[in-house]
């Protein structure tokens, strides 16, 4: 038996429940609007009713994981969720920019270097908006919940999917960019040859002064400047971020809805996913349209029943059809591995711990899903 197939067969026995028990780390991925945060925070619930030390990262800016777990904290502060179970179970909301100002302050030689950095005004812009760096600072948060908060589970809320994709490559690429030639030649001057071009690179860019302005021109150079002698220990880190993300134990959790639009986009997740080497764990379906016949139950026809049944007949079929209907668009992600639990539509939005609990309890796979109640 292949080892992908070793895989599968492996993970058709096992719930969702059973892959929060074992693995270190979980990020949850998926089209917008698909439940994402609260499956996210459900997940953290769950390894906390199993006795898991258990933290839940969310990305997204917005508070909806607070609000969730009823927690009030500071973006970048730990907030613990009381009782959660026999295990433990907090929350965070990525602050990027404390994140970078932390690295910095972790890689600097003194404590002159790290307040030039953190002064600077190229750095203040590129810790704040610069492209991929809300995506970094989050792999870069999630190594620091495992290795130094000593997390037995750290689950992690993504932003829409193709985002997600820049938070799982953020490592590698921050590598390539301290490997760039450019990049080495500015802040590397370590013979004459190289120092003479790291010259003739400062003096271009202060050639340009006229158009951009020359404060602008001075923050560059002074950032580069400023910045020699850091860059291994970024890499270096970059690089054990990257590790934790490709370790075994660390898994994808696909989130979506039966709707066409969610289930083609998480389909092209999976493989993206499959197409970096990153391990999708469990496909989640939330909202999902319960069956109340057995399949090999057939409905009768309304018209052969009593007037007083026949109302209650065609609403039966009529769930039955969207239910054909969603298996439908699911079947894009039919070869996606790992397993797969479907959450029906419930008859509340889960906005706090209760209603996380519920969550769980499909999750866990303790409760079925045509139990609604």
């Amino acid at each position: 038996m292949s080892g992908v197939a070793a895989e599968r067969a492996r993970a058709a026995g096992e719930t969702v429940g059973d892959l929060v028990e074992r693995a270190r780390v979980l990020v949850c991925g998926g089209a917008g609007g698909v439940g994402k945060t609260t499956t996210a925070a459900a997940l953290g619930l769950e390894g906390a009713r199993r006795g898991r030390k258990v933290c839940v990262v969310t990305i997204d800016p917005a508070r909806r994981l607070g609000d969730a777990l009823g927690v009030r904290a500071a973006a970048g502060e730990l907030a613990r969720v009381e009782e959660a179970g026999p295990g433990e179970l907090w929350a965070l909301m990525l602050d990027a920019k404390a994140t970078f100002d932390e690295l910095v302050r972790r890689y600097a030689t003194s404590e002159e270097q790290a307040e030039s950095i953190l002064r600077n005004r190229l750095y203040r812009n590129l810790s704040s908006s610069l492209s991929g760096t809300q995506e970094y600072m989050a792999s870069e948060k999630l190594y620091e919940l495992t290795e130094q908060h000593a997390f037995d589970l750290v689950v992690v809320d993504t932003p829409p999917a193709r985002h997600a994709v820049d938070f799982l490559e953020a490592p590698a690429r921050l590598q390539r960019l301290l490997e760039n030639r450019i990049f080495r030649l500015l802040v590397l001057p370590t013979t004459t040859y190289l120092r003479a071009v790291s010259i003739g690179l400062r003096a271009f860019l202060r050639s340009v002064s006229s158009v951009v302005g020359t404060e602008v021109v001075d923050d560059v150079v002074a950032f580069f400047e400023t910045f020699e002698g850091m860059e291994d220990g970024f890499r270096r880190r970059a690089a054990r971020v990257e590790a934790l993300l490709r370790e075994p134990s660390t898994r994808f959790v696909l989130v979506t809805t039966p709707q066409a639009e969610a289930a083609a986009e998480a389909a092209w997740l999976a493989a993206e996913l499959a197409r970096a080497g990153f391990g999708i764990g469990a496909t989640v379906v939330n909202r999902a349209q319960p069956r109340f016949l057995p399949p090999t139950l057939a409905a009768p026809e309304p018209e052969s029943l009593d007037a007083n049944w026949r109302p209650l007949i065609e609403n039966l079929l009529e769930l039955e059809a969207l239910a054909s209907y969603e298996a439908g668009t699911l079947e894009a992600l039919r070869a996606v591995s790992g397993t797969r639990c479907e959450v029906p539509l419930l008859p509340a939005d889960v906005h706090d711990l209760d209603g996380l609990a519920v969550l769980s309890d499909y999750l866990s796979g303790r409760r079925r899903p045509n139990e609604l109640s």
